[in-house]
C-alpha cells in the first residue's frame, strides 16, 4: 500500500512531464521529420481604372464574378474620341499623298510643258532678235522713228528674260522637288502620325481590360459615372495562387528553404491536402505577433514564410486559417524555384 502511495505520484509526474514535453514541441511545430506552422490565407488585390476621363457607358462585370486574362470589363462613352480619331486618320492620309507626290518627282507631262514652254520662248527670243536686226536700217533711213527703234529693243529685251525664266523653271522640272522639302513633308507626316497614334491609344483606354485571372471583389463605380485614373472602378482578387503567410521560429529557420514542398490544410476543408512550396522566406526577424498572448512566446524572434497554394477551385480566401507542413526530409533539389510561383512581395 505505501509503495503503491509512491509510485502513483510518480506516475502523475511523469504523465504530466511527458505532456508538457508535447505541448512545448507541438506549440513548436517541429519534429524530427517535418514542420508545422500556422497561419492564414492571403492574397493580393489590384485596383483597376481607366486610363481616361470619360463617363461611364457600360459595366460589363459584377460582384464575384470570375474573370480571364484580356477580358473585358467596361467601357467608357466614345461619342467624342471617335470622331477625333477619324480625323488625324484623315490628316495622316492626306499628309502621305504629299510625300508620295515629292518622292515621285514631277510628271513626265509637266516635264514636257516646261520644255515646250522653253521652246516657245526660245522662238519668242528669235523673232525678237530678227526685228531688231531690221529695225535698225530702216531707223536709220528715216522710215522708222526712233521710238519704233526704242520700242522693238526693249521686246528684245522682254524675250531674252522670259527665255531666261522659262529655262530655269524647265531645269527645276527636270530636277524635281528638293531633298529638303521632302525631309520637311516626312516630318510633318511623323507628327500626324504620333497624334494619330495618341487618339487611337485614347479611344483603346476607353475600354477596360482584365489585367490577369482573378475574381471582382468590389465594384466601386456604376454606369453614367465620371471615371478618371484616380478613381478605381474595380477591385480584382488575385486568387490562383494564394499563399498562407505564417511564421516559423528562429530555432527552426535553417530547417527550411525557399522552394521545399510543402502541403496547406484548412478546417474548411477537413481531410484535404493542398500541394503548396515555400515561395518566400523574410530576412529580417520580428517579434511573435501580438496575438500569441503568453508573455514567454510573446519575447521570441519569429520568421515570417510565405507557402504558396494554387487555388483553382477558389476554395481557399482571404484571412482562412491554415496549418502549413514542411517535409523535411526532402532532398537538396528542391530548392529549384517552380516556375508558375509569383514574385513575393511584403
Amino acid at each position: 500500500m505505501k509503495r503503491a502511495r509512491i509510485v502513483i505520484p510518480v506516475l502523475l509526474i511523469g504523465g504530466l512531464a511527458a505532456a508538457f514535453w508535447f505541448w512545448q514541441h507541438r506549440e513548436r511545430g517541429a519534429t524530427e521529420d517535418r514542420l508545422l506552422m500556422f497561419g492564414n490565407v492571403d492574397i493580393r488585390q489590384v485596383q483597376l481604372a481607366f486610363n481616361g476621363n470619360e463617363r461611364i457607358a457600360a459595366l460589363l462585370v459584377e460582384e464575384g464574378d470570375r474573370v480571364k486574362t484580356g477580358q473585358l470589363l467596361a467601357r467608357l462613352d466614345t461619342q467624342r474620341l471617335e470622331p477625333k480619331a477619324a480625323s488625324r486618320e484623315a490628316q495622316v492620309q492626306a499628309q502621305r499623298q504629299v510625300v508620295a507626290r515629292l518622292e515621285a518627282g514631277n510628271r513626265p507631262e509637266e516635264v514636257r510643258k516646261s520644255k515646250a514652254d522653253l521652246e516657245a520662248a526660245k522662238a519668242d527670243l528669235v523673232n525678237a532678235e530678227l526685228t531688231y536686226k531690221r529695225i535698225i536700217p530702216l531707223t536709220t533711213q528715216g522710215v522708222e522713228t526712233p521710238q519704233r527703234k526704242d520700242d522693238v529693243r526693249a521686246a528684245l529685251d522682254v524675250a531674252k528674260a522670259r527665255e531666261a525664266a522659262v529655262s530655269e523653271a524647265y531645269d527645276l522640272m527636270v530636277l524635281g522637288p528638293r531633298k529638303e522639302d521632302i525631309a520637311a513633308a516626312k516630318a510633318t507626316l511623323q507628327a500626324y502620325e504620333a497624334d494619330l497614334a495618341l487618339a487611337r491609344r485614347e479611344l483603346a483606354d476607353a475600354q477596360l481590360y482584365a489585367p490577369t485571372n482573378g475574381v471582382i471583389r468590389n465594384r466601386l463605380l456604376e454606369t453614367g459615372d465620371m471615371a478618371s485614373p484616380q478613381k478605381p472602378v474595380f477591385t480584382l482578387a488575385l486568387d490562383d495562387p494564394v499563399w498562407v503567410r505564417a511564421y516559423v521560429p528562429e530555432t527552426d529557420l535553417g530547417k527550411i528553404r525557399s522552394g521545399m514542398k510543402a502541403e496547406v490544410t484548412t478546417d474548411s476543408f477537413p481531410g484535404k491536402r493542398y500541394p503548396a512550396w515555400i515561395g518566400f522566406i523574410s530576412p529580417t526577424a520580428e517579434f511573435t505577433p501580438k496575438s500569441v498572448e503568453t508573455p514567454e512566446v510573446r519575447t521570441k524572434l519569429v520568421y515570417e514564410v510565405r507557402a504558396f497554394v494554387p487555388n483553382p477551385q477558389g476554395e481557399l480566401r482571404l484571412g482562412m486559417p491554415a496549418e502549413v507542413t514542411v517535409p523535411l526530409n526532402q532532398p537538396q533539389s528542391s530548392e529549384a524555384q517552380p516556375q508558375s510561383r509569383p514574385a513575393a512581395s511584403p
